[in-house]
C-alpha cells in the first residue's frame, strides 16, 4: 500500500472552501481537462453509497483509455471518502479533510492510499502534479467566486459542450450560479445543469425561456479545427450567424434587460497584421476569418441597440491541453520533432483556457464590459518564443520549424494561412482595465498549468 498526502492553505474561511469542493462543478474543474471524462453517475456526489465512472485515457495515446468506477464512501462537514469499486488499480482510496486555520483560513488536506498494478505502476509524480494543479486551480477560481459573490444569477449557455462551454458551465455553477444549456442533441454522459433543446438553424428558442435570466453566453458555432472546404467554411460562418441572431433578435424584442455575452475572435484583425499593436479601435482586416468575424459581431447588433448589454470577446489562441490549436503539436515535441509553424519574429496572441472561463464569469458580473473586448493573454510572444516555450516545459528541443506541408495537408491551404500562417499583436489594456486579473500571465506559466509541469 502507497500513500499520498498533499496540503493546501487557503486565506479564505472554511465555509467557503467546503461550498466550493462539495458544488456540482466541482468534479470538472479540479480535474486536469483532456486526460479523463465522465461517464455514468455523478462525479459531484455527496452522498454515500452513489457511484460514478471515470474514463482515463494518456494525452498522447487516447484510445488506450482505462476506466475507475468510484464510491462515495463517507461525507460529513470535514470529510470526505472515496473508494475505487472497479479499474486499473488493485485498490484506491482518496479522502478529502477540511480544517480552520488560526486567523480564519482553511487547511485542506487530502490523502491517497493505493495499490498499484502493473499497468499503471507508481503514481507517486503523477499525483504531485495533479494536486499542484487543483491548488492552481482552487485558488484562481476562488477569486472568481468573489467576483459573483453576493448573488445567484440565472445564466443560460450555448456552446457548453465545447472546450470553453464545459469548464465555464462547471466554474460557474460551482461558484453558486444557476446554469442553464441551450443544446441541440441529448447530452452525452455527465453534463452540469438543466438542458434545453433549441434549433438554431431554424431561429428558434423556446417560447418565454429568457424570462429572468439575467445573462445569456453564447459560444455556440462550428469548429475552426479541421481542412477548410467550401463545406466546412459555409458551417463555421452559418452556424455562428444562426445562433447568434437567434438569440440576439429574442432579447432585442423581447428581453433588452439581459445580458449577451457573446463570443468572439481576434481573425476579425485578419490574420496578419505585421508591425501593428493591434486594439478594439483596430480596423478590420481582410481575408475569411475576418469576414467571418465581422458578420458575426454584426448580427449581434439588435440587442445592442435595443439597449442590452452586449459584449464581445475577441478570444486569440487559446492554450489547453484538452484541444485546440496546442493538443496536435504536443505529439510532435514528444516526438523531437516539435518547432515553430510560422516566421519566427510574427507574433501570436495566446490566453490560457482557464484565464477565458474566468473572463467570461467575470464578464456576467461586470457592468463596464460591453463592446469589443480583447481576451488575449498580456503578453504575446513571436511564434519561435512560442515553441520555445513548448519545449521548455515539455524538455523537448524546439529548434527546428515544422514544415509548412504538414499543417497544409490538415488544413488546407486556405486554412494554414488563416491558423498557422498568422502575425496579430493583440493588446488586452480593456479587458483588464476592467479589473480582470490573469491568472497565467505569461505563456509559459499558461502551458505549465494546463500541461502539469
Amino acid at each position: 500500500m502507497k500513500v499520498f498526502e498533499y496540503v493546501t492553505d487557503f486565506a479564505e474561511p472554511i465555509e467557503a472552501v467546503r461550498a466550493m469542493t462539495r458544488r456540482v462543478g466541482a468534479a470538472l474543474r479540479f480535474t486536469p481537462p483532456g486526460r479523463s471524462t465522465f461517464g455514468d453517475g455523478n462525479p459531484d456526489s455527496n452522498r454515500a453509497g452513489d457511484e460514478f465512472t471515470v474514463d482515463m485515457h494518456p494525452l498522447l495515446f487516447p484510445a488506450m483509455r482505462t476506466q475507475q468506477r468510484v464510491k462515495v464512501v463517507h461525507v460529513d462537514d470535514a470529510l470526505t471518502v472515496m473508494d475505487q469499486v472497479s479499474g486499473p488499480l488493485k485498490s484506491y482510496r482518496h479522502e478529502t479533510h477540511l480544517s480552520a486555520l488560526p486567523g480564519g483560513g482553511t487547511r485542506l488536506r487530502e490523502r491517497v492510499s493505493y495499490e498499484a498494478s502493473a499497468l499503471t505502476g507508481d503514481l507517486t509524480a503523477g499525483l504531485e502534479r495533479q494536486f499542484q494543479f487543483r491548488e492552481r486551480q482552487m485558488k484562481g477560481d476562488l477569486a472568481v467566486h468573489h467576483t459573483l459573490a453576493g448573488r445567484s444569477r440565472k445564466i443560460l449557455i450555448a456552446g457548453a459542450s465545447g472546450l470553453i462551454g464545459t469548464q465555464l458551465t462547471a466554474l460557474l455553477a460551482n461558484a453558486g450560479q444557476s446554469v442553464a444549456r441551450l443544446v441541440r442533441s441529448p447530452d452525452k454522459g455527465y453534463a452540469i445543469g438543466p438542458a434545453i433543446r433549441w434549433d438554431p438553424a431554424q431561429r428558434w428558442l423556446p417560447h418565454g425561456i429568457l424570462d429572468g435570466v439575467d445573462a445569456v453566453i453564447n459560444l455556440s458555432g462550428h469548429s475552426i479545427g479541421g481542412r477548410f472546404t467550401e463545406e466546412s467554411k459555409r458551417q463555421i460562418l452559418q452556424s455562428r450567424l444562426d445562433a447568434t441572431a437567434t438569440l440576439a433578435g429574442t432579447i432585442a424584442s423581447q428581453f433588452p434587460q439581459t445580458n449577451l455575452i457573446q463570443a468572439s475572435a481576434i481573425g476579425i484583425y485578419g490574420a496578419r497584421r505585421p508591425g501593428e499593436l493591434l486594439t478594439e479601435e483596430s480596423a478590420p482586416g481582410d481575408g475569411f476569418l475576418a469576414d467571418v468575424v465581422r458578420q458575426w459581431e454584426d448580427v449581434a447588433r439588435p440587442a445592442v441597440e435595443a439597449g442590452a448589454r452586449v459584449a464581445f470577446l475577441r478570444t486569440g489562441i487559446v492554450l489547453s491541453a484538452a484541444g485546440g490549436a496546442l493538443k496536435p503539436q504536443l505529439p510532435l515535441f514528444h516526438l523531437f520533432a516539435g518547432g515553430r509553424m510560422a516566421s519566427r519574429n510574427a507574433m501570436t496572441s495566446w490566453v490560457g483556457i482557464d484565464d477565458v472561463v474566468r473572463a467570461y464569469a467575470h464578464a456576467v458580473a461586470t457592468p463596464s464590459m460591453q463592446g469589443p473586448v480583447n481576451l488575449v493573454g498580456p503578453k504575446p510572444v513571436t511564434h519561435q518564443e512560442f515553441a520555445e516555450a513548448i519545449g521548455r516545459v515539455l524538455k523537448r528541443p524546439a529548434a527546428i520549424p515544422v514544415p509548412s506541408p504538414g499543417p497544409k495537408v490538415l488544413l488546407g491551404a486556405e486554412g494554414y494561412d488563416q491558423l498557422i500562417n498568422t502575425d496579430q499583436n493583440v493588446n488586452s489594456a480593456r479587458l483588464q482595465a476592467t479589473g480582470f486579473r490573469f491568472s497565467e500571465p505569461t505563456v509559459e506559466d499558461a502551458l505549465r498549468h494546463t500541461l502539469m509541469r
